[in-house]
């Protein structure tokens, strides 16, 4: 596309339209202060967000009860987006399997271009519906599956494409954009806009808007997951312990659940092949392990009824 065509004209006039890309002229000498300065200046635009994302809550939970309901179901959370975007999806799915014991492919990030994507820009991918259709295509999409469009923009392409293929398909969308009247709303079923305002630089995106992006995906994987039975209280009792930071941390949070001393724990731990919620309800319950593992198997994986259920 070059600078003079029609499309490149076009794609100008929409830029000039969005609250992330304005310019600010107040910033324009901000090369010339001393470097605290331009710290601190950064560090007072990135307290603004949490009150961008506060503003969107009520959307934020709507968004995240509808993808728990599905994911209970056997449905899956899968991010969609390109550039900054696309790569903090891929992040946040990443993250989901060591935290939660979820199967790698309950939850997943797509990036337009794929993997190399992540660490060097792929010419045009990001301008390419057909190719968010493809990514989908290629999951077999179901009705229990919920797709999360993002985009700074929330015009960007890919990212609309993907959840446009994917309500066709019947599945859940969610957009989310830091734009307000974004294509990428208006596309998704649950439409979340966090307006976090120009950038301190023109066009980063990947500063407030990326920021603010993260917080939203934090929200809504972990939520769901406390949704989902993944946690007991503030507990994270379906970690994964694969390496020895994590082992110890099974440990202690057994240790904060059920108040046994360390060879309690171990026993229990042992006996349930290092599961921390089977070993707090058999240490909690007396039951043995191969009940705790149907006790929590009917509970859906809730440890609390599971309790229950034992008591």
């Amino acid at each position: 596309m070059t600078s003079t065509s029609p499309a490149y004209g076009e794609l100008r006039a929409q830029l000039n339209t969005l609250t992330t890309e304005a310019f600010r002229p107040e910033l324009a000498d901000i090369d010339r202060l001393p470097t605290l300065e331009i710290a601190r200046i950064m560090n007072g635009e990135d307290r603004t967000v949490p009150g961008a994302v506060a503003g969107q809550l009520p959307r934020i939970a709507a968004a995240i009860d509808a993808t728990a309901e599905r994911m209970a179901r056997g449905g899956r959370l899968i991010y969609a987006g390109a550039g900054t975007a696309g790569r903090l999806g891929v992040l946040d799915a990443s993250e989901c399997p060591p935290t939660f014991n979820t199967d790698p492919s309950e939850v997943l990030g797509l990036i337009a271009g794929g993997p190399s994507a992540m660490v060097e820009a792929v010419e045009g991918a990001e301008d390419s519906e057909e190719l968010a259709d493809t990514d989908l295509d290629a999951l077999a999409l179901s009705a229990d599956d919920t797709v999360v469009g993002i985009s700074a923009s929330g015009r960007t392409p890919y990212a609309v494409g993907a959840v446009r293929h994917a309500r066709a398909l019947g599945a859940l969308t969610v957009g989310l954009s830091c734009n307000a009247d974004s294509a990428l709303a208006a596309a998704a079923e649950h439409g979340i806009e966090v307006v976090v305002g120009p950038e301190l630089l023109s066009g980063s995106t990947r500063l407030k808007a990326g920021t603010a992006q993260k917080l939203v995906l934090n929200m809504i994987s972990t939520v769901t997951m406390i949704r989902l039975g993944k946690t007991y209280g503030n507990l994270m009792v379906d970690v994964r312990a694969s390496n020895d930071k994590l082992r110890a941390r099974s440990r202690r949070i057994v240790s904060f659940a059920t108040g046994a001393t360390d060879e309690e724990i171990e026993t229990a731990l042992a006996a349930t092949d290092g599961e921390v919620k089977n070993a707090i309800l058999t240490i909690l319950t007396g039951v043995d392990a191969p009940t705790a593992t149907r006790l929590l198997a009917e509970s859906g994986g809730h440890l609390r009824a599971a309790l229950r259920s034992a008591g």
